[in-house]
């Protein structure tokens, strides 16, 4: 009888995704005619914090021009595209877009009034950033 098992493991940092895939790998079988194959698919690595501090200053920075509430970092954990971007090392907000609540789950709302103001920030980190390649 064949038995498999898959798992599916999330870490915060790049540090610690190296420490768990160093522990999967060095599993070994514990009953007679077991094998343990690892096969490791890291499509997103963790985003840290740190490799969005510079872009996330200077939208933060933009929000008070614009009349605009001061913007609040959180680390909400599972993965997006942008820890793709992230690793690769391109500065990266993830977040940006609807304001609301119960993401991806029953009862998902969006704030419309908020949309405006979203907006807003995105485009004016658009320009600045555009001002800054000039």
């Amino acid at each position: 009888m064949k038995s498999v098992t898959k798992t599916i493991v999330t870490a915060a940092t790049t540090a610690e995704m190296t420490r768990v895939e160093q522990e999967l790998e060095s599993l070994s079988p514990q009953l007679p005619g077991a094998a343990v194959k690892l096969v490791t698919r890291s499509v997103r690595q963790p985003f840290e914090r740190a490799m969005s501090d510079a872009l996330f200053a200077r939208a933060q920075g933009l929000t008070a021009g614009l009349g605009l509430p001061a913007l609040e970092g959180v680390e909400v954990g599972g993965g997006s595209d942008g820890n793709i971007t992230a690793g690769l090392g391109v500065p990266t907000l993830d977040g940006l877009g609807a304001v609301g609540g119960n993401a991806h789950a029953e009862g998902e709302w969006v704030s419309v009034s908020a949309m405006t103001e979203r907006t807003a920030l995105v485009a004016a980190l658009v320009r600045d950033l555009l001002e800054e390649t000039r």
